[in-house]
């Protein structure tokens, strides 16, 4: 139904129950109008058939009385009238004309309860009114009815019985109730016709700004207003348009900026102003997340708000992070949340035997069974995502589900995850460079090994922690015997080679968690982590022998190198690590000057200046 209508037909409701109430009202009070007038009528006229009979006693001609109730009955509107005499009156005065006696249960109970009593008697073509009024005995009255009556103060004498025609009252009535309705009904068309002609411009106004606003939550701003309105309509219209086409163009715009990011999103709505206030919140939360880790002083601080958001923003339970060194395509993980690789061992060593890496694609085990032979996940579903941020690093991150459900909504997850990992990107890569510039600050150019620079840096951070920890490390310092010699003699361009040398057999004669260091010139250190000092003498002999091994060819000449090594034990021999060092050092002092080419471990007794630390 049209809001015209609607407004049309509540209007005729109000009206029509106005007219319905104000015409019932009217029936109701012009019948006890009607009832009321010859109520009054009835105790007039017993007022005067009392008067009348009184008189007729006085006179002695109460015989005659008959006559006189005749012409009351031709009275108008009284169709009968009767008189009724109680038991006592009888008993005194007898029985009366017409036996005027009660006529039924109403004189009787009048006559018992001295009240009047009404009754009303009406069909679909007359209404008649009954009315019984007694008579009591007062000595007040005038003459006195006890001085004629064998009666009591207060006792009934007797009653008048009428009946009334209330017929043309009722006709009356009906006949105004008519006209009522006649007038209500020409005013509830007049009102109509007047509510339809005022109204109908403000309506078909409102019906325009429905439409309008309908067809603009699809993003369709190019609706325009019409309005025949001269008044406030006619500015509303005004300012809905101007509104729209502002809408519009901007709209437009919004809708071309956000292409792009839509496109690499997986918010999908079929309202597009709900879809772009999702996005635009999405890219608040996106920005949000750029601004804080620019923030950030390492990349490891980034990864942690990335896993943050995996885990609070995306609902990740099973996952893990790893980081890709491109060039030596070693894999390492960065987080996993429990202890279940995804991936089988060797991926560590050669990040090729990653699928997704290799192919710079996703992989999703939905798509093909065993689609990753290298993946350890073989009773759940899960998918590989590679994440390039430069030439030389790329992250993957693994997840996984017994739940198909599951992992296919967080695979629908992925464009907007995709977006995080854009937006740190650029982060991640300065981070890494700043990395690379701080870590060839603390190398040193020529071997790069670590520096001095870098061993004071690492032992003010761990030294406390080791020891907390009850972590040990052997330090080893070393030097080549005699190499100012070869400098002397063959130049430096020979030295650097024999210091090269050494710093190769270093790398490769310890672990990863075993730090060898150019302490300075043709001076090394190894700092052996948790290495028992059997192991630690076993690692300087292997080192010298094998640095001893090697041979030099520098222009006619061979030649062969050796070194000297002290061993220190931290914290056996000191609780300070530069303590140790300086006891390694001492030893090494006391293999020079015991004949070179020997290692020798660290006793008090090599300590004889006081305590400089």
């Amino acid at each position: 139904m049209k809001t015209n209508h609607k407004i049309l037909f509540i209007v005729a409701l109000m009206l029509i129950g106005l007219a319905i109430a104000t015409i019932t009202n009217v029936a109701l009070n012009f019948r006890e109008y009607g009832y009321s007038n010859a109520i009054e009528k009835s105790k007039m006229t017993a007022e005067i058939v009392r008067d009348g009979l009184t008189a007729h006693m006085v006179n002695g001609v109460m015989d005659k009385r008959q006559f006189f109730l005749s012409n009351i009955e031709q009275l108008q509107d009284v169709q009968s009238l009767w008189i009724v005499r109680s038991e006592n009156v009888i008993a005194q005065h007898g029985m009366g004309i017409a036996n005027e006696r009660p006529r039924d249960a109403i004189d009787a109970k009048v006559l018992k309860e001295g009240i009047s009593a009404q009754k009303i008697t009406e069909d679909s073509q007359k209404a008649i009114l009954r009315v019984t009024i007694p008579y009591v005995a007062s000595a007040n009255d005038s003459p006195n009815c006890l001085s004629c009556h064998n009666a009591k103060e207060g006792e009934v004498l007797g009653a008048i019985s009428m009946e009334f025609n209330i017929n043309d009252v009722r006709q009356t009535g009906a006949m105004t109730i008519a006209k009522i309705f006649g007038i209500n009904l020409l005013f509830l068309i007049v009102a109509l016709w007047v509510t339809n002609h005022y109204f109908k411009p403000y309506i078909h106004l409102l019906e325009n700004l429905q439409q309008g606003i309908k067809r603009a939550r699809t993003g369709d701003f190019s609706y325009r207003f019409q309005t025949t309105l001269k008044d406030a309509g006619s500015e509303v219209a005004e300012q809905m348009n101007t509104l729209f086409e502002r809408m519009e163009k901007t709209f437009v715009g919004i809708k071309q900026d956000l292409s792009t990011f839509m496109s690499r999103s997986n918010i999908s709505c079929s309202d597009p102003l709900d879809t772009t206030g999702i996005i635009i919140k999405e890219l608040s939360d996106v920005y949000k997340f750029k601004k804080t880790i620019e923030l950030d002083n390492s990349k490891e601080a980034i990864y942690d708000r990335f896993i943050y958001v995996l885990k609070e923003r995306f609902n990740f339970t099973h996952f893990a992070l790893y980081e890709v060194e491109k060039r030596s395509k070693e894999r390492k993980l960065i987080y996993i949340t429990d202890h279940k690789s995804f991936c089988l061992p060797t991926v560590d060593q050669d990040a090729n035997e990653c699928r997704a890496y290799r192919t710079n694609s996703d992989i999703y085990s939905t798509d093909f069974p065993n689609v990753c032979q290298s993946c350890s996940a073989v009773e759940e579903e899960y998918t590989c995502i590679p994440f390039n941020i430069n030439d030389d690093l790329a992250l993957i991150l693994s997840y996984s589900s017994q739940d198909t459900a599951e992992i296919e909504a967080l695979n629908h997850a992925l464009p907007s995850i995709k977006n995080y990992f854009e937006a740190a990107k650029a982060v991640i890569e300065s981070r890494t460079l700043m990395d690379k510039l701080r870590d060839s600050s603390l190398r040193d150019g020529a071997t790069h090994l670590y520096n001095r620079r870098f061993l004071e840096e690492f032992i003010d951070k761990t030294a406390q922690q080791a020891l907390r920890s009850h972590i040990n490390y052997s330090i080893l310092m070393i030097d080549i015997d005699y190499f100012k010699m070869v400098n002397d003699t063959y130049g430096h361009d020979s030295g650097d080679i024999v210091i090269k040398t050494l710093a190769e057999i270093l790398q490769q004669s310890v672990r990863k968690a075993d730090l060898p260091i150019r302490y300075g010139g043709e001076e090394f250190l190894v700092l052996l982590h948790h290495t028992a000092p059997e192991g630690a003498l076993q690692v300087a002999e292997k080192i010298r022998t094998t640095f001893a091994a090697k041979k030099y060819q520098f222009g006619n000449d061979t030649i062969e190198k050796t070194l000297s090594i002290g061993i220190s034990h931290f914290p056996g021999d000191a609780d300070s690590i530069w303590k140790v060092i300086k006891f390694a050092d001492l030893a090494l002092y006391e293999a020079k000057h015991t004949g070179r080419n020997r290692v020798v471990e660290f006793e008090p007794r090599l300590f004889t200046g006081g305590d400089a630390f």
